[in-house]
């Protein structure tokens, strides 16, 4: 995701409106936004010693709802800092790069913890949004089944249900009644007989109050006054237990549980956290709001009441299918989004003192808490390694292909600081993936590649029952007419190979999978020999799943490691003068690129100009592009960075090539 696209326009969407208090006066919209072009270069910005930045400016709307008057204004929303071609930040003049995080992923966890009285795992579940409250599902040693939010008091989970409107026991049980099956241990029905909010209580309730939460939860059933009644009491019980020594209303208590759940700008899954939830629960992976549903509470009830009969899985919070990579763009909208917040209230509070004659969006918009949020993101460090404990720190199965186990410092930070292996990338969720080849065991009868391959099971004619190649034998010219001839759709299968680059479709020869995803296949290690039609030699090769190491037939094999160096990162040492290594890897030309310490052609063009100082190339419209060489910048540790010019006048370049460095 683009910050300066969609990140800033995701998080203007989500203040805007902004109304006054009584929200009968007032409506401030943000529209467009626009970065406009820096001031200055980033290495002017280095020389000058300030912040290379693009100043941002959002079309806001100012609608006056009592005379319908509608005003528009461009407001100046401050300097944003901006990245450099390199990947990195100058602010104040030095160079400053923001390390992407290694997150908990929103979504839903289970975990076991023994009971030291039982001796018994109890299930625990922890619900992560990716804004908004933790709902923490418990099981005690009587089976009661509770939940808590935000690491309040806990309430019974069944008066949880209630409260979202199931209102009669027999519709609770019967809601886990598939998978509440242990005649020992009823969870549901321990819960219910613990539950304060069972009975209707004697509180009493406006009739009007009962028909617009009944409304609120049943909207299109027919009115049950003893139902909405439970779940009035239920709602209430809720809110004592959440704010005790608050004098507790039915209105109060609504109120409270649709801003924790289902309020979006209060509470957000995100796109990652329902992707995770649906998939973790067994839904389809994309679908849901962005909100809680009385669904997926019930969802996770049952999954909770599954892993304590000892069926299901529970989750390892150290897996890398639980953690993502919450990357720059992100961290800044986490800042902007405080920002606007912040300035959202001092918008409300002019809205109250504004004069309707004077008001205009520039008069009430106040853009410090925006750039002190971002300058306070800039400003200093974020992380703090103090409470890392052995387990974060730890070498992890799942890193494999994802994360290089052996570049991290040494010290206090071991651990902490990791870089992505050679091949890995962050797919559009934040979670890493790593590339495998796709081994194939059938081509179809009309595949280009039948010839040569070895038949892993006769092919036998349905027909008249004659054998057309043997099993163990090879595809020979001769047979490729009378497979051709097979019925339409017949598959022949094979011995196990490994898809080419250069197959019909590349993109069908590797797969990318994240860690999640890879444990529901079995890989072959990239040092398993094939020969020349990339068909696998040996009977017995080496295959993983997961973190187990078996040795099996090519046929169990469903993927392959692209590369025995798929682990690693870099093991490299600085050189004082640069020279090309006597035994390289291929990827030195790349990592010397993607260094940001080369110039490259912005454009195609021809060189017109070369001195110690910049080069200057003409492209075919006869527009002249200058790319200035560094000279002598000052790095740390009392060493220098210095470019040379490799063009000379006359060369022609194509965008990327390299001119100097």
């Amino acid at each position: 995701m683009r910050f300066n696209e969609q990140g800033l326009e995701d998080v203007f969407r989500e203040v805007s409106p902004i109304l006054d208090y009584t929200n009968k006066k007032y409506e401030l919209h943000f529209q467009e936004h626009e970065f406009r072009p820096a001031k200055y270069s980033p290495q002017e910005c280095k020389e000058r010693e300030i912040t290379f930045s693009q100043p941002l400016y959002v079309r806001t709307r100012l609608v006056m709802k009592e005379t319908g008057e509608i005003k528009e204004q461009e407001i100046f929303m401050g300097d944003f800092p901006m990245m450099t071609d390199n990947g990195t930040f100058i602010i104040n003049g030095a160079e400053r790069v923001v390390v992407s995080q290694l997150v908990r992923s929103p979504g839903i966890y289970f975990v076991t913890e023994r009971s030291p009285s039982s001796n018994r795992g109890l299930c625990m579940a922890k619900l992560i949004p990716s804004r908004g409250a933790w709902l923490e599902f418990e099981t005690s040693n009587k089976d009661v089944l509770s939940v808590k939010v935000d690491r309040k008091r806990k309430v019974s989970a069944s008066t949880f249900l209630r409260a979202l409107g199931v209102a009669y026991d027999d519709q609770i049980t019967a809601l886990f009644d598939e998978v509440d099956t242990d005649e020992t241990r009823r969870y549901m029905q321990a819960t219910l007989r613990s539950d304060p909010a069972a009975e209707p209580g004697s509180v009493s309730f406006r009739e009007e109050d009962l028909h617009s939460l009944w409304d609120w939860l049943h909207e299109g059933e027919e009115y049950d006054e003893e139902a909405a009644q439970r779940i009035a009491g239920a709602q209430i019980e809720f809110y004592r237990r959440l704010r005790p020594g608050e004098p507790p209303s039915l209105e109060n208590s609504r109120n409270l549980i649709n801003n924790l759940f289902f309020e979006p700008r209060r509470y957000d899954l995100g796109r990652v956290g329902r992707y995770k939830f649906n998939r973790r629960l067994g839904m389809t992976e994309d679908k849901g709001p962005m909100t809680l549903t009385r669904g997926d509470i019930i969802s996770v009830i049952r999954m909770m009441i599954v892993i304590n009969q000892g069926e299901g899985q529970v989750d390892d919070i150290d897996h890398l299918g639980n953690r993502r990579v919450r990357a720059v763009g992100e961290l800044v909208q986490n800042q902007v989004r405080v920002g606007l917040l912040r300035m959202e209230r001092m918008v409300k509070e002019k809205m109250t003192l504004v004069d309707p004659e004077t008001a205009a969006p520039q008069g009430l918009v106040n853009i410090r808490p925006v750039v002190a949020a971002v300058r306070e993101f800039f400003g200093g460090s974020q992380l703090s390694q103090e409470r890392a404990g052995f387990d974060v720190r730890d070498v992890h199965f799942s890193h494999y292909g994802r994360i290089c186990p052996i570049e991290t410092p040494e010290g206090p930070n071991i651990g902490l600081l990791s870089s992505l292996a050679s091949y890995a990338r962050v797919n559009e969720f934040g979670f890493i993936e790593s590339p495998y080849r796709v081994v194939c065991h059938e081509l179809s009868k009309d595949s280009p590649d039948l010839r040569g391959r070895i038949v892993a099971e006769s092919v036998v004619n349905p027909e008249n029952g004659h054998v057309i190649v043997n099993e163990d034998v090879a595809i020979g010219a001769n047979r490729i007419a009378a497979l051709r001839r097979l019925p339409a759709g017949t598959m022949i299968k094979v011995r196990p190979f490994v898809l080419e680059a250069s197959a019909p479709r590349p993109e069908d020869s590797i797969i990318w999978l994240s860690a999640d995803k890879e444990e529901e296949f079995r890989i072959a290690q990239a040092n398993a020999k094939l020969d020349y039609l990339n068909q696998f030699v040996e009977d017995r090769i080496e295959i993983r799943v997961g973190d187990q190491y078996t040795q099996g037939s090519p046929s169990e094999a469903h993927l392959m490691d692209v590369s025995p160096m798929q682990i690693m990162s870099r093991q490299a040492v600085p050189l004082l003068r640069p020279q090309s290594p006597t035994v390289g890897t291929g990827i030195e030309e790349r990592v010397a690129r993607d260094s940001g310490q080369l110039v490259t052609s912005r454009v195609n063009a021809v060189v017109t100009s070369v001195n110690g100082r910049k080069i200057v190339i003409t492209d075919v419209e006869g527009v002249e592009h200058i790319h200035p060489l560094i000279k002598f910048s000052r790095t740390n540790q009392g060493t220098c960075f210095d470019q040379r010019p490799i063009a000379t006048r006359g060369d022609v370049v194509q965008v990327g090539t390299r001119a100097g460095g």
